[in-house]
């Protein structure tokens, strides 16, 4: 008799052992990804050292350096080419001369300035500033851009001190236009993409389990990069706006990858995420990127249903799954979504942390937050602890084993 529990306490105990704690709606069956969005962007100014520090601290897995480059060609992490508006350059009277007009990606900006007008040096000399009204300046102009480099260094030093791997996701910003850069700089036209590369190979090897993403909003150069590293790779699809029917609103230049529109190309970014263009996208790529509402369908029905007296994208009727996770996953493809604000841009939810669990629920393999906190309490939510009865069974399966060991030894 005691013997036939000791058998049933242990195979109890086995299986909750070997049991998933939670069988996530994912690719590979996982949790998915907090990563950090800019940084900790809703709470310090976005793509600097102390921006990612701080996602860290609140459980990001992986932090977010969009790249641009220096006139000295050194890769550094600002959401754009333009830095005029995320950092304190333009009070700053020794680059007033440094203002000009330039294209890019068909858009004219004038009288900004430039990333490649500045080397490193001259870089490090400016501030970082909030670049979302609403959100706190307190630290204005305190913190310094950041290199790829540190960004890196960074990673692995809070990976060693934390005891858990966070990971880096670059994005190389406009690299049709970065190309241009570099030509009229005097080097290579891919020097942008192959920076990036060596020095990604230096850090982390050549191989698709580093703790790595590389993303772009363009074709080509994700295609050219397929044959220079084993990382992964993902193709973000981006939009202008979403329709009130749910649909996708596409407008120049949001509605076609650069690459492809320079060239005259039809291929529209809604096109990436049919069932063809995410064959395509397997071909070169390991995942996708897509803004949210092409993930998750909201319609605009005029109802004010969280009776807050103002009827806005909050209270979009949600009515469920487009099949594009689906579709991707059958194509071997992980998504990650964008992005997700507590302070602005939530589609059908009030809740910031509820909207994440709905995307989460669809099975997306990531997401992209500026409220890094909100993101893993998401993940945590949504997360069961076993049942106190599974305690039981595993501690009574761990006396019994403990106790046969006892005897046996005895013998």
């Amino acid at each position: 008799m005691q013997t036939k529990f000791i058998l049933s306490a242990l195979a109890a105990a086995c299986a909750f052992a070997a049991a998933p704690a939670f069988a996530w709606n994912t690719l590979d069956g996982k949790a998915p990804l907090v990563i950090a969005h800019r940084g900790a962007s809703g709470y310090l100014p976005e793509h600097t050292i102390e921006g990612y520090t701080k996602a860290i601290e609140l459980g990001a897995n992986f932090i977010e350096p969009d790249l641009v480059m220096t006139k000295d060609g050194v890769l550094v992490a600002r959401h754009e080419p333009i830095i005029g508006a995320s950092t304190n350059v333009a009070s700053l009277a020794q680059f007033a001369g440094r203002k000009t007009t330039k294209t890019i990606d068909g858009v004219t900006y004038a009288n900004e300035y430039f990333v490649e007008d500045f080397t490193l040096a001259e870089l490090k000399t400016l501030g970082a500033m909030q670049t979302r009204a609403g959100r706190p300046t307190t630290f204005d102009g305190q913190f310094k851009v950041p290199t790829l480099d540190e960004v890196i260094a960074l990673a692995k030093a809070k990976s060693i001190e934390t005891g858990r791997t966070i990971g880096i996701y670059p994005e190389l910003k406009h690299s049709t236009y970065m190309q241009g850069v570099s030509v009229a700089q005097g080097r290579s036209k891919s020097y942008f993409e192959d920076k990036l590369v060596s020095t990604l190979h230096a850090a982390y090897g050549n191989q698709a389990n580093a703790p790595v993403f590389i993303q772009s909003f363009e074709v080509s150069n994700l295609q050219y990069l397929n044959t220079k590293t084993d990382i992964k790779l993902v193709q973000l699809v981006d939009a202008d706006d979403v329709n009130a029917d749910g649909s996708m609103s596409l407008v120049a230049p949001y509605d076609k990858p650069f690459d492809i529109a320079k060239k005259g190309g039809k291929l529209t970014f809604a096109d990436l995420v049919s069932d063809v263009g995410l064959s395509f996208v397997a071909t070169y790529a390991d995942g996708i990127g897509p803004w949210k509402p092409y993930l998750l369908k909201t319609v605009a029905d005029g109802v004010d249903r969280n009776g807050d007296g103002a009827v806005n994208g909050k209270d979009r009727r949600v009515d469920g799954s487009t099949g594009v996770v689906e579709s991707a996953h059958a194509n071997g493809l992980f998504v990650h979504t964008w992005t997700f604000r507590n302070d602005a841009s939530m589609l059908g939810f009030s809740d910031p942390q509820k909207e994440i669990e709905a995307y989460l629920k669809l099975g997306v393999d990531g997401i992209f937050t500026d409220f890094t906190d909100t993101g893993v309490a998401a993940v945590a939510a949504l997360t069961p602890v076993p049942e106190p009865e599974s305690y039981a069974l595993l501690l009574a399966g761990l006396g019994a084993l403990g106790l046969v060991v006892r005897r046996r030894r005895a013998a």
